[in-house]
């Protein structure tokens, strides 16, 4: 079985590339993949890009060039949920996007034609990945990061599943990831961590019939200092938790 793995940045891909084994590069629709084992599975890295648009076009590809057999997507995201801290991880239960609205034609959020508005990830892969996340946070000094204070307060980084939103908008103010987190929450929809691609993603592998699951660290609170956070946080924190939780996942497979 081939694992596509995916991340919207390079930084949050870490060290995969070096770690890859008899890398063989292809291009595709302006798009650089890496084929390869890692840690003695058969991969294929990818960088999605940022937003639905584009991380739904790699995942396409992956799947009609590639005949990868499972997706995992490797990132960072903002913390909506009230116990969710940067430097935690949240690893994927279900997606929903948050922008999507074809009402009155549908209920808010949606997908138009699949009768649902939460995309389930595939049960035993988001199992694997979140007892890998589990095992690589249990090592110490998995998420400690001398240079942002955020990561250094004594908190203990903590491994979370369950919802997590995705849309095409950096959001970065206490006023809106309030009113999200609120409107969702008035809808049943307990939300962790949002983020721009892995919900759509999520909607490709369900056409697909392939297996999905997605890990994001926690890099900002999606408040008013996000903008300030993120680019450290991605820079130098993202990259080690993808490598390790990689790692740990591929060696569980």
């Amino acid at each position: 079985m081939t694992t596509a793995i995916l991340s919207a940045l390079p930084e949050e891909q870490g060290s995969l590339m070096h770690a890859l084994h008899h890398p063989e590069r292809i291009e595709r629709a302006g798009r650089r993949f890496w084929r390869g084992e890692l840690y003695g599975q058969p991969v294929v890295l990818a960088l999605s890009g940022i937003g639905k648009v584009a991380a739904a076009t790699t995942a396409t590809l992956l799947a009609e060039r590639f005949a990868v057999t499972r997706m995992v997507f490797t990132g960072v995201a903002g913390g909506l949920g009230d116990s969710v801290q940067v430097g935690d991880v949240v690893v994927a239960q279900d997606y929903l996007q948050h922008d999507m609205d074809a009402s009155p034609l549908f209920a808010r959020w949606e997908l138009p034609g699949y009768g649902l508005a939460r995309m389930p990830c595939d049960t035993a892969l988001t199992t694997a990945l979140f007892a890998a996340a589990s095992a690589y946070l249990a090592m110490g000094g998995a998420g400690f990061e001398p240079k942002n204070a955020a990561v250094t307060r004594g908190h203990a980084a903590r491994a979370h599943r369950g919802l997590i939103v995705s849309g095409d908008r950096f959001v970065c103010t206490s006023a809106e990831s309030a009113a999200l987190r609120q409107a969702l929450a008035a809808a049943g929809h307990a939300v962790l961590a949002v983020e721009m691609e892995g919900a759509s993603v999520a909607q490709v592998c369900h056409d697909y019939g392939l297996p999905f699951a997605a890990v994001r660290t926690i890099s900002d609170r999606a408040d008013d200092s996000a903008h300030v956070d993120f680019p450290h946080f991605v820079t130098h924190v993202a990259s080690r938790y993808s490598d390790g939780i990689v790692h740990e996942l591929l060696r569980l497979l």
